[in-house]
């Protein structure tokens, strides 16, 4: 079975220098978009607004991140996230993976040729890390149509039985060359947040801490960050999400940030970079 989303996508934590610039925006939203006023508005993306019967992940579970392959969980595991083409895990809080926002690797030629982000010069522009193309998301004509697709699979998550979804790439526009904005990236999000509610899914924020203040306009959950403890962003995630915040470490510095600070808190995991499964030598699971 092919798995939708490889190793880890976090080791690329080069866009703090526009954190404050982005924080700024986030707490002007309403009054003006960051970097592209016209671009997205209340008026074609509405608030997302949950419905009764989404069901939000526990607060300060065992967590086990599952992306790069499904396993049984470790004892204690009360929430796993797994990739959407796994099935969910029996008795626990079960949140799907969907790479939202990029196109995978093998995937790029499925999309129509104008639904994929491109330059000046009519190239496409590529997530370099990944070797992934992002979507565009810059108008609200194209926001639906990708929507339309990604919903799809969010569809299929809930036929699985999964709890949530935690749509990837929130933060893609920070890679396009200024080509998307945050404002954008919110729109996109909160058509699919109404989407899963309607489906009764939680939707989890991933990453893009900048954004966390924007998660009622949204309709976001909860958060999924990836080495908050690493880079001191945690208590950013907990203040804007009421503590319901799974956080997957890499190194051993980060995790026991985490712990220290936030381990009666958060749902907290160390994780291997490629998210591997048991049977591999680069396997790697703790939580203290």
């Amino acid at each position: 079975m092919k798995i939708e989303s490889g190793p880890s996508r976090r080791q690329r934590h080069g866009v703090r220098g526009g954190i404050v610039l982005a924080a700024v925006c986030a707490a002007l939203w309403g009054l003006t978009a960051c970097g592209s006023p016209s671009k997205a508005n209340d008026e074609d993306e509405p608030r997302s607004t949950p419905s009764a019967e989404v069901r939000l992940p526990p607060l300060n579970a065992g967590f086990d991140y599952q992306i790069g392959g499904a396993y049984p969980p470790p004892a204690g595991v009360r929430i796993v996230s797994r990739d959407r083409t796994a099935a969910p895990a029996p008795g626990l809080y079960n949140i799907c993976y969907v790479n939202a926002f990029q196109a995978q690797p093998d995937a790029e030629k499925s999309w129509p040729a104008d639904l994929l982000l491109r330059d000046s010069d009519g190239e496409v522009v590529i997530d370099e890390d990944w070797d992934e193309a992002l979507l565009d998301i810059g108008t609200a004509a194209k926001r639906k149509r990708i929507a339309a697709r990604v919903n799809e699979w969010i569809d299929g998550c809930a036929d699985k039985g999964f709890d949530a979804v935690e749509p990837d790439n929130y933060d893609s526009y920070t890679r396009s060359d200024a080509l998307l904005t945050a404002a954008d990236a919110t729109a996109f999000v909160t058509l699919l947040s109404r989407h899963a509610h309607t489906r009764g899914l939680a939707i989890g924020q991933k990453n893009t801490v900048e954004l966390a203040g924007l998660r009622k306009k949204a309709g976001l959950d909860f958060a999924v960050a990836e080495e908050c403890g690493e880079f001191d962003e945690c208590g950013e995630y907990a203040e804007a999400f009421d503590d319901r915040v799974v956080v997957i470490e890499y190194t051993d510095s980060g995790l026991h940030k985490a712990v220290a600070t936030f381990g009666d808190r958060l749902s907290i995991v160390r994780r291997d970079v490629g998210v591997s499964t048991p049977d591999s030598a680069e396997y790697l699971r703790k939580t203290r």
